[in-house]
């Protein structure tokens, strides 16, 4: 039986894809993260550890391969540095620990944010133009790992680009979306029909399994629906279930004015200035590599809002 280590556990991709690795039952599982994990299932070995410094992870010498799922990706919500402190250094650790203990076969969660905001259709060949210190940072640590990639006899490297990932658990844009039509109103910044590349956390993880399953040495594949919904559209099949909410646009200064308002309150949901000027930018980014492998599903959006809801228990959480 395989043994996978998986850096970055406890966080939202990561404990779905131990969830899903568990439900297989046909490996043994080393979950890493320096924060705790948001459950514990049976049978998973839990580990406290930086990713920033796995000198001292010990104990694992038959690990066959390493998911590095760590990151530090809230934008905004970190100082510059940080950015790259967690993800490059990140992935420095890791390939140094994949060398030392004789790992060939590594997943990296890279970010369509090395492609930066963009109208323009863009896929795995287009040309990287992050715009942010997440983006560069992303960008950089996929660097890494194809340098390891080439000093490794018999390595194998799947690299992924997630789009917006949402799921329960997530905590991130979709669920404050959610968040705000159970409310009762929805309002645009001055647009409506921003394109948001986005990806539902079970199929992304279905991506990755199917992607490596069929690759050689190396992939990389943007992880992303091919309809590249428009935010009223994401908007429109998420008030199927909450029929009262009204949608409603306002000027975008208007809007960054209220966001700081909010931004003081006691219980703010999430609102920020930053955030709202990101609901203007689109992210029109599409997986042209799932497209040429025959693995995409036709709008595959209300099913995967379905079992959002039902796996949440209605709350879209």
């Amino acid at each position: 039986m395989r043994k996978i280590m998986i850096i970055g556990a406890s966080g939202f991709v990561g404990t779905h894809l131990i969830r899903r690795r568990a439900a297989d039952g046909n490996c043994r599982i080393v979950a890493v993260d320096i924060k705790q994990p948001r459950e514990r299932l049976p049978g998973v070995e839990y580990v406290t550890h930086d990713v920033r410094d796995l000198s001292s992870l010990s104990g694992h010498d038959d690990v066959d391969m390493i998911y590095n799922l760590a990151a530090v990706h809230t934008t905004p919500g970190h100082e510059f540095w940080e950015y790259y402190d967690t993800n490059v250094r990140g992935a420095t650790q890791t390939v140094a620990y994949a060398r030392i203990h004789g790992v060939k076969h590594i997943v990296f969660t890279s970010s369509i944010s090395v492609y930066g905001p963009s109208e323009e259709q863009k896929d795995e060949n287009s040309v990287p133009a992050p715009t942010s210190a997440y983006g560069w940072s992303k960008l950089l640590a996929e660097d890494v790992f194809r340098e390891w990639l080439a000093a490794t006899v018999g390595a194998k490297l799947l690299i992924v680009r997630p789009a917006v990932v949402f799921g329960h658990g997530e905590g991130g844009n979709f669920t404050r979306l959610a968040k705000l039509l159970r409310r009762g109103v929805f309002v645009y910044p001055g647009r409506r029909d921003t394109v948001k590349a986005s990806i539902y956390v079970k199929d992304l993880i279905r991506y990755i399994d199917a992607m490596w399953a069929r690759s050689g040495d190396y992939a990389l594949f943007n992880a992303a629906y091919a309809e590249r919904y428009q935010l009223q559209e994401v908007v429109g099949r998420l008030k199927h279930y909450f029929p009262a909410a009204r949608e409603l646009t306002l000027a975008p200064s208007v809007m960054i004015t209220a966001a700081r308002l909010i931004g003081m309150l006691p219980n703010n949901i999430g609102i920020h200035p930053e955030r709202i000027l990101k609901l203007m930018n689109s992210t029109n980014v599409y997986p042209k590599t799932l497209a040429e492998a025959g693995l995409l599903d036709e709008d595959p959006l209300p099913r995967a809002l379905e079992d959002w809801r039902a796996e949440s228990l209605g709350a879209f959480t």
